[in-house]
């Protein structure tokens, strides 16, 4: 096996055709979660725009690729997933079957330690490094939106008829409500970032879209469309005014969501639920599999789900003295966040801290 490092933008269209293929078979080949956008090239080929350290491994054998590896590396070898704190899926992209050293793939990236937050299920060679998995809730529509309706309401009838319910009240209230599933307005898209902005400063949480290669980010990924990706923009109206909307992205078989938000004067509604199951009835019309919500545990993704894939995070290191130290520093934070996280009592406390800064940081301006 043969190991080549490249900047993303010096990957071949073939090479690129390459990976767009490993994951376009994943589905059909016994691992659907390789076909996560996250895992696109077009994902990284964005995010190493804005970002200098951002490689890919090619792996191949007989001069043939089969297996893609995107991360990104300081000067010191600390390696990270490509968007680590903003991606949602990541791993190694790879043929079906195929097996990899670990420690070997790190020697050949110039890496002593590689950090992962959502690493997908499967990628047994970094599975040692893994120090906690998560639930990440997915939306089936593989058979249909009405077998998706069906399975929601076996285990919550009350949700989806209060949730429908709400949305004929939108309707009488405000006026027709109508669901875009691809809209190419850009005012739409900044609409969206504006709300998301309010509600992490709402809540207490630092405001990604305060970060202008972040926004950037975003509306490189709104303008990018090919077969195999694009990134999506859903926005639902009542009245011809935008109450809801969530931009990701998508692959044939995943949808990713990724920034939803809504108009908080519009809550009594629940748009946002709204918006998820006409993304859910959409997708499903264009054959898409699964939506993937993304780890976390939220109330709404709790009722929207049908089942949950597996995340992991973790460290894969070699024998070096930067791995022991990045370790050291990052055990902790990562061991205090899981712990509140995990634990309802500490958790709903935090929450309500978070806000409570929200709403100083709102008075102070």
């Amino acid at each position: 096996m043969r190991i080549s490092v490249q900047r993303p933008g010096d990957l071949t269209a073939a090479d690129r055709a390459a990976w767009a293929a490993v994951q376009s078979q994943a589905a059909t080949m016994g691992s659907p979660q390789l076909d996560n956008p996250f895992l696109a090239p077009e994902f990284t080929l964005a995010v190493g725009r804005h970002h200098r350290g951002v490689r890919v491994a090619v792996l191949r054998e007989e001069g043939e690729p089969v297996a893609f590896f995107p991360f990104q590396r300081t000067a010191a070898g600390v390696g990270r997933a490509v968007g680590l704190g903003l991606s949602d899926c990541q791993g190694l992209v790879h043929r079906p079957g195929f097996q990899w050293d670990a420690r070997e793939l790190l020697r050949a990236c110039g890496l002593a330690v590689w950090e992962f937050d959502h690493l997908v299920d499967g990628q047994k060679p970094f599975e040692e490094g893994v120090s906690g998995s998560f639930p990440s809730p997915v939306m089936d529509v593989e058979h249909g939106y009405e077998a998706y309706l069906g399975q929601i309401r076996s285990h919550s009838p009350k949700f989806v008829r209060t949730t429908l319910a709400k949305e004929r009240k939108l309707g009488r209230d405000l006026g027709a409500v109508r669901y875009v599933h691809d809209e190419r307005d850009p005012a739409a898209l900044r609409t969206l970032m504006e709300w998301k902005s309010a509600q992490y400063r709402r809540t207490g949480r630092s405001d990604r879209f305060a970060r202008p290669w972040i926004v950037e980010l975003v509306e490189h990924l709104f303008h990018s469309r090919s077969p195999s990706f694009a990134g999506l923009l859903s926005v639902l109206y009542a009245d011809g005014h935008p109450v809801a909307a969530h931009f990701g992205m998508r692959t044939p078989s995943v949808l990713a969501c990724w920034f939803p938000a809504y108009d908080p004067a519009y809550a009594k509604y629940s748009p946002g639920l709204i918006l998820h199951l006409r993304m859910a009835e959409a997708a499903a019309a264009e054959g898409v599999a699964y939506l993937d919500l993304g780890r976390g545990e939220k109330e709404y993704k709790e009722s929207l789900k049908t089942r949950d894939l597996v995340v992991s995070e973790g460290w894969v290191t070699r024998p070096h003295p930067i791995a022991l130290g990045h370790r050291a520093r990052r055990a902790p934070v990562r061991a205090l966040r899981n712990a509140v996280t995990a634990r309802p009592r500490l958790r709903e406390p935090a929450d309500r801290l978070l806000k409570r800064v929200g709403r100083l940081r709102a008075g102070a301006r």
